[in-house]
């Protein structure tokens, strides 16, 4: 399955959450997308010890079947640099995730 997720919240819990299905889904053999817009460009900061999304990234980064990526425009409106974990894309990417996927899922 092609499993695309959409990130649009700065909450560590239910980021944290759909991060760890992410990597359930890819210990499935499945491919997963995920994109970050709005305050989901953001996730990155509410990584705690209880919510640890840094680890979650790790994992899911690893995977050759795993892809992320940020939109520019979010990105730019809070000054927030491109990386990594958090590599611009373009509402094009967005466009593609939504119609490459067989399931998308928003958080």
């Amino acid at each position: 399955m092609k499993l695309g997720i959409i990130l649009s919240t700065n909450s560590g819990e239910t980021n944290w959450n759909a991060l760890r299905l992410a990597n359930l889904a890819l210990s499935k053999g499945d491919t997963v997308s995920i994109f970050l817009v709005s305050e989901g460009v953001e996730y990155q900061q509410s990584s705690s010890p209880k919510f640890n999304i840094k680890e979650q990234v790790e994992k899911f980064l690893s995977s050759d079947k795993a892809k992320i990526l940020a939109c520019g425009t979010c990105l730019a409106i809070r000054k927030q640099e491109s990386d990594q974990e958090c590599p611009e894309g373009r509402l094009e990417d967005f466009y593609d995730l939504v119609a490459e996927n067989d399931k998308v899922l928003t958080f």
